[in-house]
């Protein structure tokens, strides 16, 4: 089974119960997750089912970030086998060591097809996109029958002045493939159950994160831009100034 995930943002306040003394379990708890809420559970939920009854050699794919991240850890709670994608040896070494995803494939390396191919023999069930460009060039001839694309963002294509070429779809008639887009929005009505599920798992431990913090507002033009080079390493915050909250 394949998921992929990348960084998103956290505006919403922390659930009731969730632990506020960082910053890191607003961003777990809120927007990144419930982008994965409202795409995971509709859109996936069949390849999910099928890979938790009967365990395929088939690979999942993540790419490590907020969104990902979690995306991941919850599709393994779920029975998936999931293989991440990050960016460099040491954000791979932590998603398998750390976030316990069967493999993780540095994006940057020679030939990814080939390391989808060793990672996923027998193809990819469910594609999790936040990342476009490369990576879904790679992805997308690995697909299987019946498998789901959930379309999620596309950061690596979000500076583009002109819209890249796009993959032959003839494929996803012939593979019967579902491919869907969706926004954080558009199940705002399970938003309170997502965050009663989410954090007691934060609180314990079970769902885990990790933050890249830059300090100053004069530094967020330099943070924004490093987040679209993949230069940050888990969520990505600026922080303003230190809570008052916290030194009290």
């Amino acid at each position: 089974m394949c998921w992929a995930g990348l960084a998103g943002s956290s505006t919403a306040p922390s659930p009731a119960g969730a632990p506020e003394a960082r910053s890191g379990h607003r961003a777990a708890a809120d927007r990144p997750r419930r982008a994965r809420d409202a795409g995971s559970d509709r859109l996936c939920r069949a390849r999910r089912d099928r890979q938790a009854a009967a365990r395929r050699d088939s690979g999942g794919l993540g790419r490590f970030g907020a969104v990902g991240a979690v995306v991941g850890q919850l599709a393994k709670r779920a029975g998936a086998r999931v293989v991440g994608i990050a960016g460099g040896a040491d954000k791979c070494r932590w998603v398998e060591a750390e976030l316990g995803f069967e493999v993780c494939i540095d994006h940057r390396s020679a030939d990814l097809g080939l390391a989808l191919h060793h990672a996923c023999p027998k193809g990819i069930d469910v594609y999790w996109e936040n990342v476009g460009g490369p990576v879904q060039q790679a992805v997308f001839p690995r697909l299987t029958d019946f498998a789901r694309m959930v379309m999620c963002g596309m950061v690596a294509e979000y500076n583009d002045v002109e819209p890249r070429p796009g993959p032959n779809l003839m494929s996803a008639v012939r593979k019967r493939i579902k491919i869907q887009g969706f926004i954080v929005g558009d199940r705002w009505q399970r938003f309170a159950e997502y965050r009663a599920m989410a954090a007691p798992l934060l609180k314990s431990g079970e769902l885990k994160y990790r933050e890249d913090i830059v300090e100053g507002l004069d530094r967020a033009p330099e943070a924004f831009i490093g987040l679209l080079q993949g230069r940050n390493f888990g969520k990505l915050v600026v922080r303003l100034a230190e809570d008052p909250m916290r030194r009290a």
